[in-house]
């Protein structure tokens, strides 16, 4: 039988900035091929090319080498099929939590009653049922950026890219969201790929976790992240941080990074 054409494909991809002062290499011979459904992130120290690649992905940026592949076909720009999440909720204070959800549905001209529907649905499950006639000013950080993956969701792509979402927040928040996220993009059966600079995030999430090598960015090492899952379904986030399996991933990860003090 043959192999199942992955979702999203990067294929020995170089990108380099070229401006007045010279020329920058960001990536170099990166490649990732992604399966449908999976959750995978990627870490690395700042300016490695995570955000790059998923600028790729998403058909805002060209390699300058090599292939970028959604479902088999090389991305020509931008598409509803990529949903991107980003670290800041960029929400508009002037439009209602339920108008802000429906502004990408608007933008890509869906059924007016239908993304409605979705939308109130997403909010009422994401615990803002009783929020959607407030403004963002009104909302807790946590709960604007359930919004804002409301917002993303939306208008159902089949991939989400996530850039640091939950980095502005305090770290409680961010533990308890990176948990409900994790739930309801499972439940989803999203594709996910989620760039941050937390291993402990990224172990607690992922299925594989993809480290990055210092700039030029490269794939420096991979890590399928499996837990015992005998009493039952991969734990969620917040449990798997008490898993043994969760520390020895995380010292391997943290070896690899390059960041520590005196490099």
């Amino acid at each position: 039988m043959a192999s199942p054409i992955p979702k999203v494909e990067l294929r020995n991809i170089d990108l380099r900035y070229f401006t007045l002062d010279g020329e920058t290499e960001a990536v170099s011979g990166f490649s990732l091929a992604v399966s449908p459904g999976e959750f995978v992130a990627i870490v690395g120290q700042s300016g490695c090319g995570k955000s790059t690649l998923l600028s790729l992905i998403a058909g805002i940026l060209e390699p300058t080498n090599g292939d970028v592949l959604v479902d088999g076909s090389s991305v020509e720009g931008p598409s509803p099929i990529c949903g991107y999440m980003l670290q800041h909720d960029h929400l508009f204070e002037w439009r209602s939590i339920l108008d802000n959800v429906l502004l990408g549905a608007e933008i890509q001209g869906h059924d007016r009653v239908t993304a409605r529907t979705r939308a109130e649905s997403l909010l009422r499950g994401y615990g803002l049922g009783d929020f959607m006639a407030h403004f963002p000013h009104q909302l807790s950080g946590g709960m604007r950026q359930r919004a804002a993956l409301a917002r993303t969701l939306c208008t159902n792509p089949e991939i989400l890219l996530l850039d640091e979402p939950f980095s502005a927040l305090d770290f409680q928040t961010r533990l308890a969201l990176s948990d409900e996220v994790s739930a309801i993009l499972r439940r989803e059966g999203k594709t996910v790929i989620l760039v941050t600079h937390d291993i402990s995030e990224a172990v607690s999430m992922a299925d594989r976790v993809i480290v990055m090598s210092k700039r030029p960015g490269h794939v420096k090492a991979v890590h399928e992240i499996v837990f015992d899952s005998s009493g039952g379904d991969r734990p969620r986030p917040f449990d798997a941080r008490s898993r043994p399996e969760f520390q020895n991933y995380f010292d391997q990860i943290w070896g690899e990074l390059e960041i520590h003090v005196g490099n």
